[in-house]
């Protein structure tokens, strides 16, 4: 990966502002990435190493982030349990979804080296060492939460896996471990899809570690693509596993990666003087900068706001007000913006919606019913466009848009088939109230006599 200019690194420092070290860049924050590669705002702040926690507080608009106790207590007893008796339920699992050719692994023949070191930078050492040495017993070795590293706008993220394992034949396979359930062997799409994201940010960095171990040792090491994600099993606190295929995630991480090398792009079309810096006072708490200024520099940039931002991005509450105080689609959900074409607006479509009266010829009131009817389909889209992550990690187009930017259909066309669509469900849900209208009163006159 291409390392930053000087150049670079001083425009980045100055979007931080004076003496604000960056803030690392762990997994899931990588993954964030790639569910949202076009967003030009969280590219150049995550670059930058923006804390964009402290940022949405600044801004009144702080994301409620964050496990319970709770959640954090369970999840720790998960995998405790997994990793029991040196990863037996572990090995097992993985033998059996991933691995059945191979010889399982008996009991006490599994290898679990110690790969505790000072600091994070001792820590990705020893796991490297670990790992070759593995590589070259050529048994099972299991690495309980090794520390890689992976190069991200040319300083190092470290990143800390659940588990890597070692097959006899000397590849790799990342395990993820996950306390939500799988019920019937199937989970939550979109939490599988986030920490199969998560997993392939981790397949990244041994990526990293399998080039220098094959450059030391001429052995080829192969980093599988399929991970294991183990859940509890139904209700219980029973382990069970699936194998995940990552490489969509993989191919898309890549990508998010490259566009973070080009922050420079992005920060070259900023106004001059733009920074993100918090002005802390003597105390390093108390934010003297007012919350214009920071929106001022916040709106200075480019966001691809969608409603699955609120699970994964600390400044989507205030990219969510944004969005709605200027009627965006976007804030419906993807699936509602791909649909919509050129039509930018709520109020487009509202009146994209309305132009069927004239049109129609008719009198009956169908525009405005069109218009509430228009308004209840983007009610129910902002629901339908909740769990397009769950389907796809990359609907969005580059320059902070989502959809198709360059759309033919732009504008208000009565001929565009956006607008076309939205004229006849108008008309299609006016003539449904009608008919439940005339079969009210019909019914009604029925029972008149009897009164």
């Amino acid at each position: 990966m291409p390392q930053p200019t000087t150049g670079l690194r001083q425009r980045l420092s100055e979007l931080r502002g004076p003496g604000v070290r960056p803030r690392p860049l762990d997994a899931r924050a990588l993954a964030a990435l790639a569910a949202n590669p076009g967003c030009r705002r969280r590219s150049l702040l995550d670059g930058a190493g923006v804390d964009k926690a402290a940022l949405a507080g600044a801004l009144g608009s702080p994301a409620p982030f964050g496990q319970s106790q709770f959640a954090l207590a369970r999840g720790n007893s998960f995998e405790a349990r997994v990793k029991a008796d040196d990863g037996a339920d572990l090995m097992r699992l993985l033998h059996e979804r991933m691995d059945a050719g191979a010889a399982p692994p008996e009991p006490g023949a599994v290898a679990v080296p110690d790969l505790s070191a000072a600091g994070p930078e001792g820590r990705a050492a020893r796991t490297a060492l670990a790992l070759r040495e593995a590589t070259t017993a050529g048994g099972w070795t299991l690495l309980d939460h090794p520390m890689l590293t992976l190069e991200v706008a040319g300083s190092p993220a470290y990143l800390e896996p659940d588990a890597v394992v070692v097959h006899p034949d000397g590849g790799w396979t990342v395990v993820e471990i996950k306390s939500f359930p799988m019920i019937d062997g199937a989970a939550d799409p979109a939490k599988v899809g986030a920490a199969a994201r998560q997993a392939a940010v981790y397949v990244l960095a041994l990526e990293r570690v399998a080039a220098q171990v094959a450059a030391a040792t001429g052995r080829t090491v192969p980093v599988r693509d399929r991970v294991l994600l183990v859940c509890p099993k139904d209700f219980a606190n029973l382990p069970t596993a699936e194998a995940v295929d990552v490489r969509k995630q993989l191919a898309t991480t890549r990508r998010q990666l490259q566009r973070l090398t080009k922050v420079e792009e992005i920060a070259g079309q900023l106004p001059p003087g733009t920074t993100f810096d918090l002005r802390l006072a003597d105390d390093g708490k108390t934010v003297t900068r007012s919350a214009e200024e920071l929106a001022e520099a916040v709106e200075a940039v480019d966001a691809a706001y969608a409603p699955e931002c609120l699970a994964a991005c600390e400044l989507a509450f205030h990219c969510r007000g944004r969005s709605r105080a200027a009627g965006a689609v976007e804030s419906l959900g993807r699936g509602v913006r791909g649909e919509l074409g050129g039509l930018r607006t709520v109020a487009e479509v509202l009146e994209a919606a309305g132009t069927g009266r004239a049109e129609n010829g008719t009198g009956d009131g169908r525009a405005g019913d069109g218009r509430t009817g228009v308004g209840s389909l983007a009610r129910t889209g902002c629901g339908a466009g909740a769990d397009d992550q769950a389907r796809t990690d990359a609907t969005t187009l580059p320059h902070g848009r989502a959809g198709a930017d360059d759309h033919p259909d732009t504008g208000l066309s009565p001929d565009a088939p956006a607008t076309e669509a939205l004229r006849r469900a108008a008309a299609l849900r006016s003539e449904a109230l009608a008919a439940a209208r005339r079969a009210q009163a019909s019914a009604q006159a029925e029972e008149a006599p009897c009164r």
